[in-house]
Order: C-alpha cells, then structure tokens, then sequence
C-alpha cells in the first residue's frame, strides 16, 4: 500500500471575513489530487497552511510522515511550488534564476533545470519581459522541478494558457509521477485538466470540504440526467443527488445509474468533474 504524502487532518482557519472548517484529505504517492472550488473557496489558504506560510488555528498536517512544523526547511526542499500570479522579476533571465535557486536548494540540479528549459523552448539569457505569460509559466515549472522534489504543490499553473501549452505541461506533470514515489497536489479552475490527469478530487466551497473522493469513483457514481419535473416523481429519492431546475426542464445529479427505469423524454449522460462541482455549490430551489 502506498504511503501518504500529504495528510490533513481537522484543519481550520479563522479570519475576520472567511473562516477554513475541519478540513481532512490525504493524498497518496505516485497520484495526482485536483483541488477544486469557487473563488474564496479556501483552496490557497489550505495549500499556505500546507507550505507552513499560515499557521492554522487547530488540525494537524503531516508531510513525508512528519508534523508540517517540525522541520519546516527540510520539508520544503522535497516540494516544488507554483503560484498563480507569482513569477520572478521581470529583469532577470532563466540564467539569474538558475544563479539564485542553486544557492537555495541543496539538490538543485542546473543539467535537470537546461533540460527543461530546451524541453520548453526557452530562452537562457533574455529578460523575462519578453516572455509570454505561457512562457514564464512554464520557467516557474521547470524551477519547481529542478531540486528534484518529492510532492508538486500547483496553485492554478494553467490559468491562463492556450490549449497547446496546457497540454504540454500536463504532460510532463504525468511523466513526473511516473516515479511512484512522486504526487501532485492541483488547485485548479479548469476541470478540463483534472478530468484528464486527477486521480483523486476534492471540493471546497466556502471554507468546508464537501467531498474528497477518488475521480473514477464519482464518475462511476454519477451522472446528469435532463427530464421534465413530472418525470422527476419516476425516480427514487435515493438517486437524485442535486437538481438544478430551469424553465421547461430540470438537470439532476443522479446516482445508482444502472438502476435507472429511463423513458424516450430523459437524456443520461456522464458526468464530468465541472458538473458535479457545480451541482454541489449551486443554491438549489426545492421543486414540488
């Protein structure tokens, strides 16, 4: 059995307008979890607390193992972090960067860091105010990766980007958990790329964890059926997980798929991560 990377047990956090509640997952190595939710959700204020950047008011987090406080220094040097809108100075080139990080992590690896960076198709000595947003993106993932770190902490890392460059860094983040020993932590908007490379997902929406479930499992489990509102009194209260009602039909979250007595006026299909997100935060009417 795999270890676990990451375990969060009853975190909670207080601030004067938002409050983080009892927040529990654990991520396993060699697997990829999708953190997802709505703006103010708590998903960065969960992965700070992960990077010991805020200290959380109760709950215990481990990594590798051990307390997240115990050594925080030596548990950093296992984790690559990349934040959304957080990219190095505008002045310096793929060269300073390289510079600066090998003073920084012990294991940085500068033959590792070229390499991406060919793999990338970016320039070692040119400003990075003539990168593209994908550009300097992609120079924050390769300096995540070159200190050959354990767990990938990703804080919306294709925001932003066209298709082409997605899929390109999705690709290497597959290729990096080749190595079992490996596991990515991925807050994202874009569930398109958690349908694609997730094992597991997790939802927060204001402040608490609705669900932290292997992906698989929820798209086995669920699916979207369209019908009118007089068929809804067809199924059992058992399968109807959410309902979504609009003017001359209704969408509902369902489960029990195979037990479902369908008629020619009901559509079931699969449901895809950005579905079940959106029943589960929608403020749903009850229809009578």
């Amino acid at each position: 059995m795999a270890n676990s990377i990451i375990e969060v047990s009853g975190l909670c956090k207080s601030y004067s307008s938002f409050q983080l509640q009892d927040i529990s997952f654990s991520l396993a190595e060699g697997c990829i979890m999708g953190l997802i939710g709505e703006n103010g959700a708590g998903k960065t204020t969960t992965l700070k607390a992960l990077l010991d950047i805020v200290r959380p008011d109760s709950g215990e987090i481990r990594l590798f193992g051990q307390p997240v406080r115990s050594d925080s220094a030596l548990l950093k040097e296992q984790i690559g972090v990349v934040w959304e809108n957080s990219f190095f100075y505008e002045g310096l080139t793929a060269q300073d960067v390289q510079r600066c990080m090998a003073g920084v992590y012990k294991q940085w690896d500068s033959v590792l860091y070229r390499r991406l960076l060919d793999q990338f198709q970016l320039p070692f000595r040119q400003p990075m105010q003539k990168f593209s947003r994908g550009m300097r993106m992609k120079l924050l993932i390769a300096n995540a990766l070159a200190h050959h770190p354990r767990l990938l902490i990703l804080d919306e890392a294709t925001s932003g980007l066209d298709p082409v460059v997605r899929s390109e860094i999705l690709d290497l983040f597959l290729e990096f958990i080749q190595d079992e020993t490996h596991s990515i932590l991925f807050s994202s908007h874009i569930t398109s790329d958690l349908d694609k490379i997730a094992d597991y997902v997790t939802l927060l929406h204001q402040g608490q964890m609705l669900f932290s479930e292997e992906k698989n499992r929820l798209q086995e489990q669920y699916g979207v059926l369209r019908c009118s509102v007089s068929a809804l009194h067809t199924l059992a209260p058992q399968q109807i997980v959410r309902i979504i009602p609009h003017d001359f039909h209704c969408e509902v979250l369902v489960t029990q798929k195979e037990h479902l007595r369908l008629t020619e006026q009901m559509i079931l299909e699969p449901a895809t991560i950005e579905q079940i997100m959106l029943f589960y935060i929608t403020d749903i009417h009850t229809i009578n």
